[in-house]
């Protein structure tokens, strides 16, 4: 009797320990959440790269997954047992369900206690993601559309926010009582239910292929870009833009041994304000030529070759849609956020308008694929090398996201993965894990040389993956999804997105690949 006793008491004690640990660890952990140790909370969250340098703590980096277990009582429980309130930061945020704690509230409610972001910071990472540094295509599309690519981002911008609006929608369902409910949780999530019951994978696969393709496209971009603006900033010196690319290359390589990106988003953070700063000193040279704006050269004609270059160019610089269900459910009062997504694309179409329209009204048929490129030698110089600096951090975002989805999808799917693990058990990179990335790195490089034309790239990736995830999907999804509960001219507005959305994408992919093919063929011969 008395070892009895003396047993329950020692196992008492032994779970009071552990609660009193448990406790414990969660404030830690909970202490590591509000210093920024946390990222968003779904797979989106790699979609968050895929646009210019938003801000890391609702973005990228370690994820972290609250496991919980539930207390076996005695000397039954196991040692490999995770403890209630026990964190683990996860880089792919794979891991065991969430089970119930031991008042039988949802492991998932802990996870409450996350900092949530405002209607102003989810409308800061809107605003970064649609006016970065591609806003310097803009000008260019304007030279090839005149009136009509004004029009075109103003059209653009107002169709981006209403997908983006339809987008979240497809998240939610009304339960018994009549209440809206989030049943999904990301992009991916829409697309597959979409194509359920018979292809209940296939909606997830078509969005990642399209967000590795854009996101592979941004970093040669960047690349391309470098090499652009380093080369007509330095004329008289004897480096091609191909080996200025090279050289950019290289400095990004140890972009291939990343783990997280939070020291290099802290930068990306800084350009990005730098970059606004550019785009005013930009505006203010223009403005000191307003007496020799040519407003006689923007005409209502369009270059029917090269305008649906242009269209790809403005959808591209408008793409946020890949992000947005992340951000929605990070939201603080998720009910803000249509208002959050107005004002941001009112002020994203004032500032683009401007800004294409002054410069292109001050450099007239002659503004050249980066506007900063038509800037006087020594002005051009420095604002060109803050803007390849930008470029160059800019790159391990969009880089890292896209490894991330490739690893997820051919490398972590357990018993269904395509090739073993990246990783070994104590974290470390594998020599084929590295040779993926450091592959990605080289074939940036490799398009940048033999595919230099910045125009090009951006109209093409705007044509194919910005059309289809901001103007195809959205109103397809809606359409199946909402059917029943849409309104006639709801109907009217998706049909008449996806049709539009269908055309310029066709018309402009089409003729992005006949220039790809020509410069191409012609760097072959060189």
């Amino acid at each position: 009797m008395a070892t009895l006793i003396k047993s329950k008491l020692s196992n008492k004690l032994s779970n009071a320990a552990t609660s009193v640990s448990n406790k414990s660890q969660a404030k830690v952990s909970g202490m590591f959440a509000r210093m920024g140790f946390q990222a968003a909370t779904d797979e989106e969250a790699l979609g968050f790269a895929a646009c210019d340098d938003l801000d890391y703590d609702h973005r990228q980096g370690m994820q972290m997954d609250i496991l919980t277990s539930e207390e076996m009582g005695g000397e039954g429980a196991g040692d490999g047992d995770a403890l209630d309130g026990d964190s683990h930061y996860q880089r792919d945020g794979t891991g065991p369900p969430h089970s119930a704690s031991k008042d039988g509230a949802p492991a998932n409610e802990l996870a409450e206690d996350k900092p949530k972001i405002t209607a102003w910071e989810a409308g800061w990472n809107v605003t970064n993601a649609i006016q970065g540094m591609f806003v310097l295509g803009l000008p260019y599309a304007i030279l090839h559309g005149g009136y009509l690519g004004l029009f075109l981002i103003i059209f653009a911008a107002v169709v981006c926010c209403y997908t983006g609006k339809i987008l979240i929608a497809c998240l939610y369902e009304e339960n018994e009582d009549g209440q809206l409910v989030r049943v999904r949780d990301s992009y991916v999530d829409i697309a597959n239910a979409c194509c359920q019951p018979r292809f209940p994978a296939l909606g997830g696969h078509i969005v990642n292929v399209a967000q590795i393709i854009e996101l592979v496209m941004t970093c040669i971009l960047y690349v391309v870009v470098s090499g652009n603006l380093m080369y007509n900033s330095f004329p008289n010196m004897p480096i091609s833009q191909k080996s200025w690319a090279i050289i950019a290359t290289a400095a990004l390589l140890p972009c291939a041994f990343l783990k997280n990106l939070k020291a290099v988003s802290k930068f990306s953070l800084l350009c990005t304000l730098a970059h606004f700063v550019i785009n005013v000193l930009v505006i203010a040279y223009c403005l000191s030529r307003a007496r020799d704006w040519a407003w006689d050269k923007v005409k209502f004609y369009i270059d029917v070759k090269k305008f649906p270059i242009s269209i790809g160019i403005i959808v591209f610089s408008y793409t946020s849609q890949i992000f947005l269900p992340s951000l929605e459910g990070n939201m603080q009062k998720p009910s803000e956020f249509h208002c959050m997504m107005n004002w941001t694309h009112i002020a994203a179409c004032i500032l683009k308008g401007l800004f294409a329209l002054v410069a292109y009204l001050t450099w007239a048929d002659a503004t050249k694929e980066v506007i900063t490129d038509n800037l006087p030698p020594g002005i051009r110089a420095v604002v060109n090398i803050f803007l390849v600096a930008k470029a160059l951090l800019s790159y391990p975002l969009p880089f890292f996201a896209a490894v991330e989805v490739l690893e997820k999808s051919f490398f972590q799917e357990g018993a269904r993965s395509y090739f073993p693990d990246c990783y070994g058990g104590d974290g470390r990179l594998k020599s084929w894990g590295l040779t993926l990335r450091c592959s990605l790195v080289v074939f940036t490089l490799l398009m940048a040389i033999y595919v230099p034309h910045f125009a090009l790239l951006m109209g093409l990736t705007g044509s194919l993956t910005g059309a289809g995830l901001c103007f195809l999907l959205p109103s397809l999804f809606h359409l199946k999804l909402l059917w029943r509960k849409l309104q006639w001219h709801q109907v009217f507005f998706d049909v008449a997105i996806f049709v539009i959305g269908g055309i310029c994408s066709i018309s402009g992919f089409i003729h992005s690949m006949e220039g790809l093919i020509e410069a191409f063929k012609y760097n072959i011969e060189e």
